[in-house]
């Protein structure tokens, strides 16, 4: 399959474009990683819910920030930099959730510019921390 776009197409795009496509693509690799708990629908539900939280993505970014490419770098570095004309969520900090945008704007360019060999190579670190959603559905 073609990629939408070109990278400088992509690049082209404001940060919080690439967010809204990138959280998308988060919670998709999410649910996917989900699937080995062979858990029950509603307790993946909830797992993934926890998953996809500005806080668990600001931890992911900092997991896979010595992996990245100077390219990489610099689409996170916008995402981080951007300013949304909303507040963030209350369960995060500013700070967490400037390092969510910036985790999701890279995943949107990296999905947007066909780039899955990457996301695949991302996706072991986009995974929480056991504990923060649960070992022992259900989760709470």
């Amino acid at each position: 399959m073609e990629p939408p776009l070109t990278r400088e197409e992509a690049r082209l795009l404001s940060p919080l474009q690439l967010a809204y496509v990138g959280d998308s693509v988060h919670a998709l690799l999410a649910r996917t990683g989900l699937m080995e708990k062979n858990w029950k629908v509603r307790d993946m539900h909830r797992a993934a819910n926890l998953a996809v939280s500005a806080v668990s993505q600001a931890r992911e970014l900092q997991a896979i920030l010595p992996l990245l490419t100077p390219e990489e770098g610099d689409i996170v570095r916008r995402g981080r930099n951007a300013h949304p004309h909303h507040a963030g969520p209350k369960s995060a900090t500013a700070g967490e959730y400037a390092g969510a945008t910036g985790l999701e704007a890279l995943l949107g360019y990296l999905y947007l510019t066909g780039q899955t060999d990457r996301l695949l190579e991302l996706m072991p670190y986009l995974r929480p921390e056991e504990t923060e959603t649960c070992q022992k559905p259900p989760c709470k």
